[in-house]
């Protein structure tokens, strides 16, 4: 089976890069996400709905639906904070974060169930310095656009007819699905990161560049 690999890059300021990693993480899950599988008997079940809910951000003007559920959003949150707290508080920066679906493949005793990938995001994030607010409510609004033109890429891409994991009976509902929560259904799934110390200056010149040139408008 092949894994599918798709890449998104987003610049942004330090205090965006919570806000613009969960828009872009919930959703991709919110399309990876099905509702909980209620089991009649083996090959028959009924699929519970997915509630929905609009977030609105603080530090960018834009707005995203994520998967009703508070224990995926802390999840991701759980997640994100950690990449960004390993970026620091520097003033530019670099790194990664990765968003695997995978399924398990079971293996006989005494190995480990095999994790077999099947969809990778990666997010490039460039974390750049502004100079005052008036460049920072330019950010907030261009970030918004980017992040506006990411979804629908994502949204693009999902829709493609490719490979998803098969329904899986219910003895193997826990090698495709992440059974754990209690109120949605998301495919197996990990989140990942690693970081760069510094920012190649041709993305932080170009940030500021699309700055200066709205600047002058």
């Amino acid at each position: 089976m092949n894994c599918r690999s798709e890449a998104l890059e987003v610049s942004v300021e330090g205090r965006q890069v919570d806000e613009a990693m969960l828009a872009l993480l919930h959703t991709i899950l919110l399309h990876r996400s099905t509702g909980k599988f209620h089991y009649k008997k083996e090959g028959t079940y009924s699929i519970g709905t997915v509630g929905t809910q609009d977030i609105d951000c603080d530090f960018i003007d834009f707005s995203f639906v994520r998967v009703s559920s508070d224990e995926l959003d802390r999840a991701i949150r759980k997640a994100v904070g950690e990449f960004k707290d390993a970026m620091g508080n520097g003033t530019d920066g670099m790194g990664q974060i990765s968003l695997e679906f995978y399924q398990k493949k079971k293996s006989r005793w005494p190995f480990s169930d095999e994790c077999i990938p099947w969809e990778v995001w990666s997010i490039k994030v460039n974390v750049v310095n502004l100079a005052n607010e008036q460049e920072r409510q330019i950010c907030r609004e261009k970030v918004g656009e980017k992040l506006g033109e990411k979804v629908i890429n994502i949204v693009e891409v999902i829709n493609r007819h490719e490979y998803l994991p098969k329904m899986p009976t219910q003895s193997e509902v826990d090698n495709v699905f992440d059974t754990s929560l209690k109120d949605v259904q998301p495919y197996l799934y990990k989140i990942t990161f690693q970081i760069t110390d510094t920012l190649g200056t041709s993305v932080s010149t170009t940030m500021r560049r699309l700055i200066k040139d709205t600047l002058a408008l």
